[in-house]
C-alpha cells in the first residue's frame, strides 16, 4: 500500500513528466504524443518507486532493467530518466532534432539508462525474456520489466515469447501492457480484437493482473504482488493522451503534434489539475 505522501509525490512527478513530453514533442513537431501520455503513470511508478537502479551507477550488475518495447513512446522514458537524474534535463530540448542527443526511437548509446535499442514493434518482450534467462543462469537477482503497447500484441513474436516465458517459469520477468485501446489506424477492437485479453495470457501460464493504469495504488499493488513461480503480466487499462482533455481517447493524437497554442492550453490544464 502506498503512503499518501508517496501518492502525492508520484502525481507531482507524473505532471512534470507530462509537461516535459508536451514541450519536447511540440518543439520537435514529432508524433506519438498520445501513446507517450498514456504510459506516464506506469513509467513514473517504475522509476520512482519500483526499480532497483542508481543514476550515478547505471551499469550496476544486479540492477533491475526496464525495456520500452513500445519505443515510439520514448519521450515518456526520456523525461523520466531526466527527472531521475540519469542525464541533464537540457538534453530533452534536443529530442528528435537534427544534431540532437535524443532520437525518436530509443538508442542505448544515446544516454545512460537505456537498456536496449528498440523501434520496430514486437521485439521487446523477446529481449526481456533473454535478459531474464541470462539473469537466472548467472544467479543475478536483478528483475526485468517490459512495457508493451496493445497494438503491438498483434505481432506473433509476442505470443511466441508468452509461451516460452511461462515454459521457463521466468518469475523474474514482469510485462505490462499499456492498454489504451487505440493503435495506428483505429481502435484495437476494430483492427484485431484482443479480447478476452486477460484470459489469453492466463491460458499461456502467466500470473495476470488487470488494473487501472493511471492509478498509482493499483500499479503499486500489481507490481509488488508475488509472481507465484510464473512470469507476471499486468494489463493496465489506460487512456490515449491521458491528462490533456482535448487529446484523450482521440485517434488523431497518435500521429498529430500540438502547436504552440495547444501547448499553452495543455500546460495550463496540467497546472490546474
Amino acid at each position: 500500500m502506498l503512503e499518501q505522501a508517496d501518492n502525492l509525490d508520484l502525481k507531482n512527478t507524473s505532471t512534470q513528466i507530462r509537461k516535459n513530453i508536451l514541450h519536447m514533442m511540440t518543439g520537435s513537431e514529432s508524433s506519438h504524443i498520445g501513446a507517450a501520455l498514456s504510459a506516464v503513470e506506469i513509467i513514473t511508478i517504475l522509476y520512482f518507486k519500483i526499480l532497483n537502479i542508481n543514476p550515478k551507477k547505471p551499469l550496476l550488475e544486479d540492477r533491475d532493467k526496464f525495456i520500452l518495447s513500445k519505443a515510439h513512446s520514448s519521450p515518456a522514458l526520456y523525461a523520466a530518466l531526466a527527472e531521475k537524474g540519469f542525464f541533464p534535463k537540457k538534453y530533452l530540448e534536443t529530442f528528435y532534432r537534427n544534431g540532437g542527443i535524443l532520437p525518436g526511437h530509443i538508442d542505448k548509446n544515446a544516454v545512460p539508462g537505456i537498456e536496449y535499442s528498440l523501434g520496430s514493434l514486437g521485439h521487446g518482450l523477446a529481449v526481456g525474456i533473454g535478459m531474464a534467462i541470462s539473469n537466472k543462469k548467472d544467479e543475478n537477482f536483478g528483475r526485468i520489466f517490459v512495457l508493451l503497447g496493445d497494438g503491438e500484441c498483434d505481432e506473433g513474436s509476442v505470443w511466441e515469447g508468452a509461451m516460452l516465458a511461462s515454459h521457463l517459469k521466468l518469475d523474474n520477468l514482469t510485462a505490462i501492457i499499456d492498454y489504451n485501446k487505440i493503435q495506428s489506424f483505429g481502435r484495437t477492437d476494430e483492427v484485431i480484437n484482443l479480447e478476452p485479453f486477460a484470459k489469453k495470457w492466463q491460458s499461456f501460464g502467466w500470473n495476470v493482473f488487470e488494473i487501472n493504469g493511471h492509478d498509482f495504488e493499483d500499479l503499486y499493488n500489481a507490481l509488488t504482488s508475488p509472481h507465484n513461480g510464473s512470469p507476471k503480466m499486468i494489463i493496465a487499462h489506460t487512456i490515449k493522451g491521458k491528462g490533456i482533455s482535448f487529446m484523450e481517447d482521440k485517434l488523431e493524437w497518435h500521429y498529430k503534434c500540438p502547436d504552440e497554442d495547444q501547448l499553452k492550453h495543455a500546460i495550463e490544464e496540467l497546472e490546474n489539475s
